[in-house]
């Protein structure tokens, strides 16, 4: 069972990505899965998550309006889109899932994560 976190990469400011998570060993339609990033000195965030039982999505203020996320049942991935990639989104991106049908408050909450991917805005 595992989760891999994949398209990172170096990109400049208000260029684009889009990260994928793909899993093995388990199927992500019954997971809520969540990406998190990590920057340099900083706490994990989370940044946004789609729900176990529908296609609900939340995003933080941070990435609202800019980030997408979107899961594709056929291929048991859940992707990130980020458009108008700014300098403070550069972080090591990672995605995690877990059976609940909500949002942990912890990371402890989550079951399975990716190994991260690291994002770098810059000009």
């Amino acid at each position: 069972v595992q989760l891999q976190a994949s398209g990172g990469g170096l990109v400049q400011p208000g260029g684009s990505l889009r990260l994928a998570c793909a899993a093995s060993g388990l199927n992500l339609r019954s997971y809520t899965v969540a990406w998190f990033r990590q920057a340099p000195g900083k706490e994990r965030e989370v940044i946004s998550c789609i729900m176990r039982t529908s296609t609900t999505t939340s995003y933080a203020d941070s990435v609202k309006a800019r980030f997408t996320i979107s899961r594709d049942g056929a291929k048991n991935t859940v992707s990130l889109q980020m458009n108008n990639l700014k300098s403070e989104d550069t972080a090591v991106y990672y995605c995690a899932a877990t059976r609940r049908t909500y949002l942990p408050r912890s990371i402890s909450g989550f079951d399975v994560w990716g190994q991260g991917t690291l994002v770098t805005v810059s000009s």
